[in-house]
């Protein structure tokens, strides 16, 4: 399939400074004049200048595009240690309407994931997630997704723009192929209470900004269920990411997004990553620019860091039983990576005939099983596969 027709080439000034060999813009193959070999690549990056999601009846110019001024700052970064093949594509051409945009990044999305490409996404508003998900509609499987923002974008009410109830057209969407909803680092008072009672009926685990601060290593497991992830900038605190509206004094910190984007790099299961609603006009000194071109950074040497933990057989991962009384489940059998010292939790099925789902877990779901306490995970997972 010929994907540059999709896609605008970059200006060769954004590279006129790349001049250091150790920086990734000199091991990042882009298209400029000719398009890169991405069958060939392990991640490629694609701008997506789309905001007629929030309103606007034009997109960004592609100078003020939020893509331009992350590549500036990705590209003067250092690359770790090893060997890379990451592309960038350019920017995708947006559609003559939003859902045509949203339907041309499903078609990318798609093709890049049955290549073995992981499509990493700049946008643009955060309900081109949506096209994003689309992009796994061809599997014919459940997939998991991950969001994280400050808000929950699930409302129902008529006057809503389109990246204000994009999660909920993915639940809507026929067919269903949504397993889990993971959100992490919403805040209560942005969120409407109905909207959280949906999340809790659908068996979908929400985790509170406070909670991400308290132990942002409880978030490993939910990132590692993950086949896809997405970053709403509203969800890290304004004084690390300004570049957003309307201004937040509270959220996640750059290095806590940082850190979540290192374990969606580790992860072996996740296919794309979307980083939206990032406006460079507010951009005070391009802050946000380096934000985000660092949770590039990190989830693209987490990546060169997977231990290709799938299989649960052989040597490399132990096994543990803990029996329990009463109500409880006869037993619990979880799983322990003897290379990473991940841990994995297997639930059972209450359909006769089904096999068990082995799902990420954390130490601390182990250590409440020896208690005899059934761990949360469990129980979410085990209402949500019946």
């Amino acid at each position: 399939m010929n994907l540059s027709i999709f896609f605008e080439p970059l200006n060769e000034d954004i590279f006129a400074t790349l001049t250091k060999p150790r920086t990734l813009g000199a091991h990042i193959s882009r298209f400029v004049s000719k398009f890169p070999d991405w069958r060939a690549a392990d991640i490629a990056i694609l701008g997506v200048n789309e905001v007629r999601g929030n309103g606007s009846e034009e997109n960004l110019a592609p100078a003020n595009a939020p893509a331009r001024a992350v590549r500036n700052k990705l590209y003067t970064l250092h690359k770790g240690t090893g060997s890379y093949n990451v592309v960038d594509l350019g920017n995708l051409r947006p559609g003559i309407t939003l859902d045509d945009t949203y339907l041309r990044l499903k078609e990318i999305v798609e093709v890049l994931i049955a290549h073995n490409t992981i499509p990493v996404v700049i946008g643009g508003t955060h309900d081109l997630e949506y096209g994003q998900f689309m992009g796994y509609e061809h599997l014919e499987r459940v997939i998991n997704v991950v969001t994280v923002d400050s808000s929950v974008n699930m409302t129902e009410a008529p006057e809503a723009t389109p990246n204000q109830k994009q999660l909920r057209n993915i639940l809507m969407h026929e067919p269903n192929y949504l397993f889990s909803l993971g959100q992490i680092g919403y805040q209560s008072y942005l969120v409407e209470p109905e909207v959280m009672a949906t999340m809790e009926k659908m068996h979908f685990e929400a985790y509170r900004v406070g909670e991400v601060h308290r132990n942002v290593q409880e978030m490993e497991p939910v990132i590692r269920m993950a086949d896809m992830i997405s970053f709403d900038i509203s969800a890290i605190r304004h004084q690390d990411a300004p570049g957003y509206e309307p201004a937040n004094p509270f959220g996640l910190t750059g290095e806590e997004v940082c850190q979540l984007c290192w374990y969606a790099g580790l992860n072996d299961n996740l296919t794309s990553l979307g980083i939206y609603e990032y406006d460079p006009a507010l951009d005070n000194r391009n802050l946000t620019a380096m934000t985000v071109a660092t949770m590039i950074w990190y989830f693209i040497e987490g990546f060169y860091h997977r231990k290709n933990e799938q299989s649960f057989t052989g040597k490399q991962f132990t096994k543990y039983a803990v029996a329990f009384n009463d109500d409880n489940p006869d037993r619990m059998v979880f799983y322990k990576s003897n290379k990473s010292e991940k841990w994995w939790l297997e639930v059972e099925s209450l359909t006769e005939g089904k096999s068990p789902r082995i799902v990420p877990c954390s130490y601390e779901d182990y250590l409440l099983a020896t208690k005899g306490e059934v761990p949360n995970r469990w129980i979410l997972t085990q209402a949500r596969i019946g």
